[in-house]
């Protein structure tokens, strides 16, 4: 094995584990990474172990994750009658909240989309829907996230072992 494949069987490497991380860190892609490892993967192997129906899998599974990522805390916002400072309240929560540790990761987006929804109306009640309504969201959001990023690590170990 060369240097040159040392080195990218080791970001291969890398973007599965950042995926991993990336699956409960809301600013990083991770599930997109994990399959950009996988697919690097694959393509080092010349495609033996990790072939066509795999990836196809692997990528369906993928796309899933990115809609639901889009989908669930703004859904949770809107069935709520969240406002769209709300939502930007809840996109600045979360950057913000990286930098506060898991308790940041955690509670940034609701107090994000309250901060933003009281800003919009002056409804202190409304503002705690709301940003209670993103929390649920984004948690079931994460969740749906980690068994894709676990089905897809099962996936790829699987389509190694058999082949």
């Amino acid at each position: 094995m060369s240097a040159g494949d040392i080195v990218l069987w080791s970001l291969a490497w890398l973007a599965v584990v950042v995926g991993f991380a990336g699956v409960v860190l809301p600013a990083l892609p991770g599930i997109p990474f994990m399959f950009a490892g996988f697919l690097l993967m694959a393509w080092l192997d010349g495609f033996q172990h990790l072939g066509t129906v795999s990836l196809t899998v692997l990528g369906v599974l993928t796309v899933l994750s990115v809609l639901i990522d889009l989908a669930a805390s703004v859904i949770g916002a809107q069935r709520v009658g969240a406002s769209p400072q709300a939502l930007a309240g809840a996109a600045v929560g979360t950057v913000v909240g990286l930098f506060a540790g898991l308790i940041g990761l955690l509670f940034g987006p609701l107090i994000g989309a309250a901060i933003g929804e009281f800003a919009a109306r002056r409804d202190a009640l409304q503002a705690a829907r709301v940003g209670a309504a993103t929390w649920v969201g984004m948690l079931l959001a994460t969740v749906a996230k980690v068994a894709i990023a676990f089905m897809m690590a099962g996936i790829a170990l699987a389509a190694w072992l058999v082949a």
